[in-house]
């Protein structure tokens, strides 16, 4: 028999049941809930179920044998390729064995996960009726949500590449479109989309598609998610909601000193802003120094890379149709991300890398487009990793699947200060978490990716080894606020902030971050607070610039 790696028949009496292990007695036939385990087993992360052994009332197992199990294994096998009784037979010959332990015939059976685009296995004829998953209790009936969302995934074309008729281009918010295509231009500078007009850039990423019955085009599920008006959004998504909550009081009267949310009317709603807008927040908690490259300073380390890969991990992951929305969380001891929706692969398979099934796969393209974003299938392996190394604490998946499927990652500090030199080694091999996004190459080396939704047009990405990303950062010696680098593409290589002046500088950063403190504004370009309130009153005062909503709340319009 194949055994897994944490199953022995030798062990069998210390065993006791649980999430992947089921023992049955069957001495007068097939139990007719082994069918219920069977669903359960293939629906969750597999398991063994072992006929011929009897529970004790204490737990644990003592085997009772089968007088004929040949037999058993043939009824077994007639009613696993009976659709009327099982929607789908996922098993081999070899996983359904005949074993003897203490002189006694038993039977074990041995089922794998099912492949998403095979789940739900259920009993019956109706998947809502006849689904269940595993839980430390046992086999429970999946809910409504459960089996939906199941069945959503089983489809070979992601729910983000579903074209969204009724959502035109008037469903998009034109100031995020805007940030993006500001930050697609510093990656890829002097690139042929970068002269094409907003709708046709749209659809060169993914975000807009023809529909061929009647011609015209529509925001994609990706699209709408990325750059949609939240009350668009909505529309698609009912239960679409994005949360950050940031606590740093000990308070037990003050719930969050910091809370951004999609429905606060204050700020457009969608995904890419929410990045924006959330990212340098996290990045802002890491007490890491810059790092030299050269004669220049690069603020974008290992750990802010690790920030940006969680954050897109959780929403390339998240079932948008389903409950609960989007939660990031912030305080003393970490971080956490929680999407609605279960992991696609097994924890294992996700954390050791090269395997990457992400459920919104054409968002993740997007992201990646601007370097947000692993998409070679080890961005989980390079968070674990990198945390692992830095912060000596392992970070942890909880998925949970007790009626509303939700998948939570926690990076927690466990009250230790980051180690600067395994940091610094990683910032020097990177190859040793697979972390750089699969678009740049460590050697300088271009590489080609096609468009997804037109075919017959190449993006080529030029790499210099640098990051092009904003981080806040202090230096663990002098707590110093550190600029901002934000590099260009290799035929320039320089800063593309080397030149211009302070004001240009800060209408820059306000058109990436229009929700940006001043106080952050000025952390991140080396000046002073009163330097920059009065940079930002003269381009009021010249017309270039107004504040829209409250003091906290509100954000920057660049107007130009």
């Amino acid at each position: 028999m194949e055994q897994s790696a944490d199953f022995s028949l030798d062990k069998l009496g210390t065993y006791r049941e649980g999430n992947r292990l089921e023992a049955k007695s069957a001495r007068g036939g097939l139990p007719i809930s082994l069918w219920e385990t069977y669903s359960a087993f293939a629906n969750s992360d597999g398991g063994m179920i072992v006929l011929g052994v009897k529970e004790r009332k204490d737990g644990s197992f003592f085997v009772e044998g089968l007088t004929d199990a040949a037999k058993l294994i043939k009824d077994f096998w007639n009613m696993a390729n009976n659709r009327q009784k099982i929607s789908c037979n996922i098993l081999t010959e070899r996983m359904v064995t005949e074993e003897t332990v203490d002189g006694k015939n038993i039977v074990v059976i041995k089922v794998p996960r099912a492949e998403r685009t095979t789940r739900p296995v259920y009993v019956g004829l109706d998947p809502k009726l006849g689904s269940y998953r595993r839980n430390g209790e046992g086999d429970y009936h999946c809910t409504a949500d459960e089996v939906s969302l199941m069945l959503r995934d089983a489809s070979l074309v992601t729910e983000d590449n579903k074209l969204l008729k009724g959502f035109g281009y008037d469903a998009f918010n034109k100031d995020t479109v805007r940030r993006y295509r500001r930050l697609f231009e510093l990656h890829h500078d002097n690139h042929v989309w970068n002269d094409e007009e907003d709708e046709v850039f749209l659809r060169r990423i993914g975000a807009m598609r023809e529909d061929r019955e009647d011609g015209k085009f529509y925001a994609t599920g990706a699209g709408l998610l990325m750059f949609g008006h939240e009350y668009e959004i909505i529309n698609e998504f009912p239960q679409y909601f994005l949360d950050y909550q940031e606590n740093r009081s000990q308070s037990l009267f003050n719930r969050w000193t910091d809370r951004v949310t999609s429905q606060s009317g204050e700020w457009s709603g969608n995904v890419l802003d929410f990045i924006l807008m959330v990212v340098p927040k996290l990045q802002a908690e890491l007490k890491v120094p810059f790092v030299l490259k050269g004669n220049t300073r690069d603020e974008d380390t290992p750990l802010h890379k690790l920030i940006r890969e969680a954050m897109v991990n959780m929403l390339s992951n998240a079932d948008f149709y389903g409950r609960r929305g989007v939660v990031v969380h912030k305080n003393a001891n970490g971080f956490s991300f929680a999407n609605p929706g279960s992991m696609r692969v097994s924890v294992k398979d996700a954390v050791n890398g090269n395997i990457s099934d992400p459920r919104n796969g054409v968002m993740l393209r997007m992201l990646s487009l601007i370097r947000y974003g692993e998409r070679a299938g080890s961005g989980l392996q390079g968070i674990f990793k990198t945390w692992e190394k830095v912060y000596h604490s392992s970070p942890r998946i909880e998925v949970a699947t007790d009626g509303v499927d939700r998948t939570t990652l926690y990076l927690d500090f466990n009250g230790r200060q980051p180690d600067i030199q395994a940091m610094l080694r990683l910032y020097d091999h990177p190859e040793e978490v697979k972390f750089e996004d699969s678009t740049q190459e460590s050697k300088g080396e271009n590489t080609q990716e096609t468009d997804a939704s037109s075919p017959e047009s190449s993006l080529e990405i030029k790499n210099s080894g640098e990051s092009i990303q904003e981080s806040i950062q202090e230096t663990q010696s002098k707590g110093e606020s550190i600029q901002e680098s934000i590099q260009e593409t290799p035929n320039r290589g320089k800063s593309i902030q080397e030149n211009k002046s302070n004001a240009e500088k800060v209408v820059e950063l306000l058109r990436i971050h229009p929700m940006i403190t001043l106080t952050e504004v000025a952390a991140r370009l080396a000046l002073s607070r009163i330097g920059v309130q009065k940079i930002t009153d003269r381009l009021k005062a010249d017309g270039r610039l107004k504040r829209e909503g409250s003091t906290k709340a509100g954000r920057w319009v660049v107007l130009d």
